[in-house]
């Protein structure tokens, strides 16, 4: 294979695993809960096999599908973003990363107000557009950050922008990045943004940023980089690698930015991989539970995907995946949720078919790194040899 590019739809997980209860999660399905709208329509994922894929009864199935498809189990133990995509490019997490369900403790906010000059409302779990909602109108007054996590591993920073300005919220996120190391590393630091008025209420921006840990291990990134090829990175595949392993990155402003930045790298002639998240399916409708816009945004990507598919060379390849669930239709909480996700797989090379439920995201980097020709361990098993025509 030449180019590989490999999108992520954010959230879209197909069916809880096995030990989703031990998580929090009982009948949790996001594919499911959007089927079920009228807004979903995807026959060009239909068309590539998405209901064949094990466990997908609430999908016609094809008779001839044109891509071949893939169940993925979660080895690591998590659900969120960072552990994701770890594994996807080859890293597994035996151990899940801090939550904290009850704030963070006393000294690291003690520490985060040293180094920053101003306190700290909230320290609890919450929905961000509930958080901002409830505490915007005190941080205008006060000047304080709005520090608040979730049932993942994450810092979140909420800031109005005319009070305090995105470059200092942006740095505020750097010292806290430095200081939750160790017991207390969370996966990300997240600046969250927002604007507004306490009478025409708060809103966030695009103007979001996360800082991660770095990957404990080399990934597919690394690998595909000291090879010589590109890795070509869309979305806040930046920040979740900590900007390692890149050769080229872009952010995205919606999942239409990001689309649009994918196809102008399918229009550049590189020889790698091109590594897309799409994170609207999660941010705007996952967490807000809003089965109709989900459904919505999976409509709109499957009206794209020819537009990609079209800009395709004999030695190209499309994988479309996801990093874990966050069920719309789910009331129990607004967090992500323990779920199976899907692998297609589309190009002129690509052995159409079903290649079952694959014991990890891993395996996704496994076999893309035999694809491109580069060497890298990984707890993965590849695919390639089921996949390809010779």
């Amino acid at each position: 294979m030449k180019r590989i590019f490999l999108i992520v739809l954010d959230s879209c997980g197909i069916g809880q695993m096995p030990d989703a209860a031990s998580f929090g999660d009982v009948g949790v399905n996001t594919l499911r809960s959007c089927a079920g709208s009228s807004k979903f329509s995807v026959p060009n994922l239909l068309k590539a096999g998405l209901g064949n894929l094990d466990g997908v009864d609430y999908l016609p199935k094809t008779a001839a599908p044109t891509g071949a498809v893939a169940r993925l189990t979660e080895a690591s133990m998590g659900k969120d973003t960072t552990i994701g995509h770890w594994e996807i490019a080859g890293v597994v997490s035996p151990n899940p990363l801090p939550t904290y369900p009850h704030g963070f403790p006393k000294e690291v906010l003690d520490e985060f107000e040293r180094q920053t000059g101003r306190g700290v409302l909230c320290n609890l779990p919450y929905s961000g557009t509930d958080v901002i909602r409830d505490y915007g109108a005190e941080q205008l007054k006060t000047g304080k950050w709005i520090v608040y996590t979730s049932a993942d591993s994450v810092f979140q920073i909420a800031a109005h922008e005319e009070l305090i300005p995105l470059e200092e919220l942006y740095d505020a996120c750097r010292k806290a990045r430095n200081i939750l190391r160790g017991k207390h590393g969370v996966g990300r630091v997240i600046a969250r943004p927002y604007v507004g008025t306490p009478e025409t209420g708060f809103t966030r921006t695009p103007n979001r940023h996360d800082f991660s840990l770095e990957p404990p291990a080399k990934t597919m990134l690394d690998a595909v980089k000291e090879a010589g090829q590109d890795v070509l990175a869309v979305g806040k595949i930046h920040d979740i690698f900590a900007g390692r392993g890149m050769t080229d990155f872009v952010y995205n402003k919606s999942n239409a930015d990001g689309m649009q930045h994918t196809l102008d790298y399918a229009g550049r002639d590189f020889r790698g991989l091109c590594f897309v998240n799409l994170v609207d399916f999660d941010m705007q409708f996952g967490h807000r539970r809003d089965v109709d816009g989900y459904a919505n945004a999976l409509t709109e990507f499957d009206t794209w995907l020819p537009r990609l598919l079209e800009r395709l060379g004999d030695e190209d390849m499309v994988m479309i995946t996801a990093d874990h669930g966050c069920d719309p239709a789910y009331q129990a909480t607004t967090d992500h949720t323990r779920e199976y996700v899907p692998l297609l797989m589309l190009g002129k090379r690509v052995r159409p078919g079903n290649l079952g439920t694959r014991a990890s995201f891993a395996d996704i980097a496994a076999t893309v790194t035999e694809l491109l020709g580069v060497p890298f361990e990984t707890p993965g098993k590849s695919f390639a040899k089921e996949l390809c025509e010779e």
